[in-house]
């Protein structure tokens, strides 16, 4: 005989709540999917809609609301004994696992998590750097680094760096030499540093001004899979490179790089740290998300280049 769990329970109080699957998976981390197979499951085995449903709304049935009324406070124990069975002492300890894009490490995450250790020598941290995207609860990671864009929507995601620029950058030693383009048809007569994506094709320079977007294919004289890499060769007037701002911040204020065509290079969303949307997080996280804002108000959180 099959026995209803925990999270099934959960499951439909969440989407009673919300009246709504994707809410309730956002609330209980876990996939409108996941939620609406269980929901489902449940309903067979029990033999009774709990749900009515439209392309709309979502309502309890008769029979649903009989069902949630009957529950609840038992589940309510069961949660609230479970959060004082696995409350964890205040200073954390053990491993925190984070999934980062290469470039953060050294000029955003070490300043970060260097503090982070200091403050808890119990705990450990194991970073992993890639540029693909991947399920970091699938993979084991407790939280990851991804541009706003590339966050997924069922994520809490907590800003690490302000809203960013791409920016179009060259030395004034290669300027001098190649001359300073005006307009983005410009730059098809200049030497392009490229960014080698993991599918294999080259970065796709996106400018954009008053709504119209241009996609920019420059001639290619050096490409590489490293921001680092790319930002030495402009930075030794190889030619011209579409760099984040926070990345060259220092070198465009001590005039080593010169930013090109800025009224076509629009801000879009920065850093973000995320994580799955439990309601209950581990304190090594908790601990890591409570020093990001603590450091965002203090203005410590800086980019070192």
């Amino acid at each position: 005989m099959h026995r209803t769990g925990i999270t099934e329970l959960e499951a439909v109080l969440g989407v009673a709540r919300h009246q709504s699957f994707r809410a309730a998976a956002l609330e209980l981390g876990m996939s409108a999917t996941a939620i609406s197979n269980a929901v489902a499951g449940l309903e067979a085995r029990l033999k009774v809609r709990l749900f009515n449903r439209s392309t709309r709304s979502v309502a309890l049935t008769d029979a649903g609301q009989r069902f949630v009324d009957r529950i609840t406070p038992a589940v309510t124990e069961i949660q609230r004994a479970s959060e004082e069975a696995g409350t964890e002492p205040d200073a954390p300890s053990g491993t925190l696992r984070i999934n980062a894009p290469p470039e953060t490490t050294l000029m955003l995450l070490q300043p970060l998590l260097y503090e982070y250790l200091r403050r808890y020598p119990q705990m450990r941290v194991d970073v992993v750097t890639e540029r693909r995207l991947i399920d970091i609860v699938a993979d084991g990671f407790d939280a990851g680094i991804r541009l706003e864009e590339s966050v997924p929507q069922d994520m809490i995601a907590v800003p690490l760096i302000a809203n960013m620029r791409m920016l179009v950058v060259a030395s004034p030693d290669y300027l001098a030499r190649h001359g300073t383009p005006q307009a983005p048809g410009d730059l098809m007569r200049h030497h392009g540093i490229g960014m080698r994506m993991s599918h294999g094709g080259l970065y796709h320079w996106e400018l954009e001004r008053d709504g119209q977007k241009l996609q920019i294919d420059m001639p290619t004289r050096m490409s590489f899979t490293e921001t680092q890499a790319m930002r030495d060769a402009v930075l030794n007037g190889m030619g011209v490179g579409f760099l984040s701002e926070w990345f060259v911040q220092e070198d465009l204020a001590t005039g080593k790089l010169v930013a090109l065509l800025q009224d076509w290079c629009p801000t879009f969303g920065g850093l973000r740290l995320y994580y799955a949307g439990h309601r209950y997080v581990p304190a090594r996280l908790r601990a890591l998300v409570e020093l990001v804002h603590e450091m965002r108000r203090a203005g410590t959180l800086a980019v070192r280049a």
